[in-house]
């Protein structure tokens, strides 16, 4: 059925992606079994989200979900509220690059993707929300959840040219402590941070995730740095800025963030220290670094 999408790239253009083949790790077939939620009229979006979030291991269904995501007013959800709903449950919620067989890697991978389609025109969309669940190369078709339609085949070219009308938004639902296969570090470390205020324990698990991809990643470190801090384990957040600092000595916000954990911990000529460094640095953290040095001294 017909829903709203925010779409920030939309395109008239019906050229199929680069021709993919089995090869590189992308098995010729790939299907995910998943859960399937028939929509009701306008509700594919609350369906489509209750579909990934039971493929992560959270218990819902489309009617828990509608008052979250559907507006009737707009007879449809966007985008955003699927992913703040996602993330409201303790799951990653991560938007794939705008790449078919990144798609498709995921489902090889054993994750269902949630994706938007324009079934309309680029000058009158029909935006429609769909779970891209498997996906046959040699076929050359993928399957959906789609509507009232449990393991919908089509061909890969219409499915590409529907999605690409809609700027090819996918959405990946994972807990936090698994990475997407196609997961790039600054983006999914975004994703991670969301979860900071409201899941501090949860953005732990997923910061922890990144770092055993990406080891010396700053924006991890000093997330999960924040993190224990939001959960009161400030020797655990100590040690965690210690670690960006060690790996990153010339970064003024990981200076910083330690002088201030270190203050609460007593260690205040560390503290002054690590707040003195942070000022020298300098960069765009400078006015930041300059308060915690005042409040020290």
């Amino acid at each position: 059925m017909a829903a709203l999408g925010l779409v920030l790239l939309l395109s008239g253009c019906s050229t199929l992606s680069p021709a993919l083949r089995p090869g590189d790790g992308l098995p010729a077939q790939a299907y995910v079994a998943t859960t399937f939620f028939p929509q009701e009229i306008h509700h594919c979006g609350p369906a489509a989200l209750a579909t990934v979030l039971g493929a992560s291991g959270v218990d819902t269904t489309p009617e828990a979900l509608a008052p979250q995501v559907y507006l009737p007013g707009r007879e449809g959800s966007l985008q955003l509220e699927l992913v703040a709903a996602a993330r409201g449950t303790g799951r990653i919620a991560y938007v794939l690059e705008p790449v078919l067989e990144h798609a498709l890697r995921e489902v090889a991978a054993g994750r269902p993707v949630l994706v938007l389609q324009n079934l309309g025109l680029s000058w009158y969309p029909r935006w429609h929300y769909a779970v891209l669940i498997g996906y046959d190369l040699e076929a050359r078709s993928v399957t959906l959840h789609s509507g009232t339609e449990r393991d919908y085949v089509t061909a890969l070219a219409t499915f590409d040219r529907t999605w690409a009308r809609a700027g090819r938004w996918a959405l990946l639902v994972l807990p936090p402590e698994q990475l997407p296969a196609t997961a790039r570090e600054l983006p999914y470390v975004g994703a991670a941070a969301a979860l900071e205020r409201t899941a501090p324990d949860d953005a732990e698990l997923a910061y922890r995730a990144a770092l055993q991809r990406w080891p010396a990643s700053l924006a991890a470190l000093l997330g999960l740095g924040n993190a224990r801090y939001a959960q009161g384990n400030l020797t655990g957040a100590e040690q965690a800025y210690a670690a960006a600092v060690a790996a990153h000595p010339e970064s003024a916000a990981a200076h910083n963030n330690h002088a201030h954990v270190l203050a609460r911990l007593g260690r205040k000529a560390e503290a002054l220290q690590a707040a003195r460094r942070a000022v020298e640095l300098g960069g765009d953290t400078l006015p930041v670094a300059r308060r915690t040095l005042q409040e020290l001294e």
